[in-house]
């Protein structure tokens, strides 16, 4: 009698599990916003992020290789890090310094320039420089093209040849008339006092293209910016930071997504993780979850062709990659 009981009370217990995983995943969730242009219509091919504006292809984070971008490949977004000038201007770099991407040093190999860099000490910070020392510079001196060849380490007129370090704010100009429907993916790279100004500048120069504003989503790894943008720039769209990100995924591998309460706006992800023992995340439940939120899964940096049909098979929002040539011909095939 005793035993049977017990198997009784073991038995409601489980049905109770069993149905609070199944309420709090049909429920549907409450949206993080109500509208996204980031999120594909469900059948939609997904978006083509330029990391960088697309480095294999043309000079990374040149004008050149934006014009490349939005005007002869076609892509959707433009992807890059965002650094402040010692004057106050924001330029798009993928590091805190200019050494490996221009000419800075001379003529030297990039071996040479490598080498150089392990001295943190012999660095040119962008944080140190004004602009107008930063434009006189070819960003692309070490580009190689598909043969190996640097093709533009001899160009004399670098503004004429779109070589010139890019700014938020000529970056936006170029494309706003043509390309009004062009969409941003930034990362705000300083921290502290340089952060809060960063994200001051951003905003403002943002109020002057007006239709940007709803295009763009702003991502940083510093605490304190996070929290200055929810609080200062509601408006403005995000991405999960690492720790919010982390959550997401986690909830949503254990089922128990109501417990998650991130307030973010597209989830920016590789393909997995290397916890000693390799998580994987192009996972379809990851992108339908996020989607019932209307949060966009956005995969970084795919570089390889059959990655890039897996993702697009699994229905995710955006790729982003270095080589949006390759990418925009393998979405062409499924056209």
């Amino acid at each position: 009698m005793k035993k049977h009981k017990a198997l009784k009370i073991i038995g409601i217990v489980l049905a109770a599990i069993i149905l609070f995983f199944v309420v709090i995943n049909v429920i549907p969730p409450r949206k993080n916003v109500e509208s996204n242009p980031f999120v594909v219509r469900e059948g939609n091919l997904p978006m083509i992020a330029a990391h960088r504006g697309g480095g294999l292809n043309n000079p990374e984070n040149t004008m050149l290789a934006f014009r490349e971008a939005v005007g002869t490949i076609g892509v959707d977004i433009i992807e890059s890090d965002l650094y402040l000038t010692k004057d106050g201007y924001l330029v798009y770099n993928h590091d805190d310094y200019i050494d490996e991407t221009c000419n800075v040093n001379g003529d030297i190999s990039f071996e040479e320039v490598k080498a150089l860099c392990e001295d943190e000490t012999k660095r040119h910070y962008i944080a140190d420089m004004t602009l107008a020392e930063l434009e006189q510079y070819n960003f692309g001196y070490y580009f190689k093209d598909k043969n190996g060849n640097r093709i533009y380490k001899d160009v004399e007129d670098v503004e004429a040849a779109g070589l010139q370090i890019a700014t938020v704010e000529k970056l936006f100009s170029e494309f706003y008339a043509s390309n009004p429907d062009l969409k941003f993916i930034v990362e705000i790279k300083n921290d502290g006092e340089k952060g809060y100004k960063a994200c001051d500048i951003l905003y403002n120069t943002l109020k002057e293209y007006p239709e940007y504003m709803d295009q763009i989503v702003i991502g940083t790894f510093h605490d304190e910016i996070e929290t200055e943008l929810k609080t200062k720039y509601p408006d403005l769209l995000r991405g999960a930071p690492t720790g919010t990100a982390a959550k997401f995924i986690l909830t949503q591998f254990l089922g128990v997504n109501i417990f998650d309460n991130g307030d973010f706006d597209c989830l920016q992800i590789p393909t997995s993780y290397d916890l000693g023992v390799e998580l994987k995340l192009d996972k379809s439940t990851i992108i339908k979850r996020a989607h019932r939120r209307n949060i966009a899964v956005q995969y970084w940096t795919i570089n390889d062709a059959d990655e890039m049909r897996k993702l697009i098979e699994l229905g995710c929002d955006c790729i982003m990659t270095d080589d949006p040539v390759l990418l925009k011909s393998i979405l062409d095939e499924y056209r």
